[in-house]
């Protein structure tokens, strides 16, 4: 099904690597949608580390090719053309998911077109800004608590920066699925952390974790710092897993462990319709909820890169691109 609509696009784009300044303004292409793409009309997209680390070209495996490209992963918004007439999504469906970039055009745009297996109806219990902050934080989580470290009952799981995005969705798979959670974080959400349901929290700032964890069975460590990995490794039990989510650092990370004869793995997260569709509804259950820590207009994803730059947000940063 098509329609017809204007051909270019107000899109934020990264017109070369380098620092936030490079996010700029342009008319752009809009995306055609092709084969068993769905094209989207967003509403909202999210924020994440992967979209400045390319931009600042930090790697093969997250540096763009070409120039000029929209950034962002995560979007929440609406279809507009499916595949064919009969397809399972509709047009005027509420959808989230994700895009490919770097691998072409992202979310910090009015329209994205993804393959149909990257997107999947959005929670009704959440709007669009609060859906935008959901598909590649709570899917990165799953992959590493759910897929890698199997949290059941029982066992003992270190989340480092479990209030962050990936981090508080850690925390509540975790919980959610028994495991006795430990999560490090500031002072100021130790107490959300417990909400969340982390039965122990190590402020950082008072206490090292290394000092006072121990007998730990997986480690999630969400942090690109190699020192914290490496304290990391001797607090887990033997046998125990570590697990790296930050492939900058993930080489130095893993030759730390083989010396040490700790188990370990980094992890790459995918953009999987049907793990999102189970999210979804832990999400409409309330057994699972995402915090957005602040929304910016679109026109200023410039300024919420710098503001995830600076570390220590609550949950999610999600960019406003269109109207509820």
């Amino acid at each position: 099904m098509t329609t017809t609509m204007a051909t270019t696009m107000r899109a934020m784009v990264i017109d070369e690597t380098g620092g936030a300044d490079r996010i700029i303004a342009r008319d752009v292409p809009r995306p055609r949608r092709i084969g068993s793409e769905v094209l989207i009309e967003v509403v909202a997209a999210g924020v994440n580390r992967c979209d400045e680390e390319a931009r600042e070209g930090l790697g093969d495996g997250v540096a763009p090719t070409a120039f000029p490209v929209v950034p962002g992963r995560d979007f929440s918004g609406v279809v507009v053309e499916t595949p064919y007439a009969a397809h399972p999504l509709r047009v005027g469906d509420a959808v989230y998911g994700m895009t490919a970039f770097p691998r072409g055009g992202g979310s910090y745009a009015p329209y994205v077109s993804v393959p149909a297996q990257s997107v999947t109806r959005k929670p009704p219990a959440l709007s669009h800004v609060e859906a935008a902050g959901v598909p590649l934080a709570a899917l990165t989580a799953w992959g590493l608590v759910v897929d890698l470290a199997k949290a059941h009952d029982g066992q003992r799981i270190l989340v480092h920066a479990g209030a962050g995005g990936v981090g508080h969705f850690a925390v509540q798979f975790a919980s959610y699925f028994g495991a006795h959670v430990v999560a490090t974080g500031s002072s100021r959400n130790s107490g959300w952390l417990r909400e969340l349901g982390a039965a122990e929290v190590v402020d950082y700032s008072v206490s090292e974790f290394d000092r006072t964890v121990r007998d730990i069975d997986v480690v999630v460590d969400l942090l690109d710092d190699v020192d914290v990995a490496r304290r990391s490794l001797p607090v887990l039990r033997p046998g125990g897993l570590l697990v790296h989510a930050s492939p900058s650092t993930w080489p130095a990370v893993a030759e730390l462990a083989t010396e040490a004869g700790v188990r370990s793995t980094g992890f790459a997260v995918t953009p999987d319709a049907a793990t999102l569709a189970v999210v979804t509804r832990l999400l409409d259950s309330g057994d699972v909820r995402v915090y957005i820590d602040d929304v910016y207009d679109l026109a200023d994803a410039a300024d919420a890169q710098r503001r995830l730059a600076q570390g220590h947000t609550r949950g999610k940063l999600v960019l406003r691109v269109g109207d509820e």
